[in-house]
């Protein structure tokens, strides 16, 4: 088994208090992140729907790249977004939708092919699973040229 770590440093109230998000490998290191950044227009931190995405496409992509390892094609590049909805629920929020898009060059892959693969990492990627009840996961993929 695999364990990785990410902690939380919280200063002050919930609205106006600053904390700082750090990871094991120190990736970040002590990173803001607030209400600000998650609701309003601060850019000078991070937000957990922005981290959420950050491990969702990362995750997706090595998925994508491993499977296609393994199926004897060697990826030349892919670049993949993941865009997270944070929608008003009741009294507070929760994430209603991720939606992934995926542009990738495989040489030798046809669409067939790169449809099967880049929908089977999108079902089967950890990030997905452990995200199962997100109501909707969506993926647009592209292969160039």
């Amino acid at each position: 088994m695999i364990e990785k770590k990410a902690s939380i440093h919280w200063e002050g109230p919930g609205k106006t208090g600053k904390g700082q998000v750090s990871t094991e490998t120190g990736a970040l290191k002590d990173y803001p992140y607030g209400v600000a950044s998650r609701f309003a227009d601060d850019r000078k931190g991070t937000n957990p729907e922005e981290i959420l995405g950050a491990a969702h496409a990362a995750c997706f992509t090595m998925f994508f790249a491993v499977s296609c390892e393994k199926a004897g094609i060697t990826v030349g590049s892919i670049d993949t977004t993941a865009t997270v909805r944070l929608a008003k629920d009741g009294e507070g929020f929760k994430i209603d939708r991720i939606a992934l898009t995926m542009e990738a060059t495989v040489p030798g892959l046809d669409q067939v092919k790169f449809d099967e693969l880049a929908e089977s990492s999108k079902k089967n990627c950890p990030v997905s699973k452990a995200l199962a009840a997100v109501p909707e996961i969506t993926l647009d993929a592209k292969l160039r040229g």
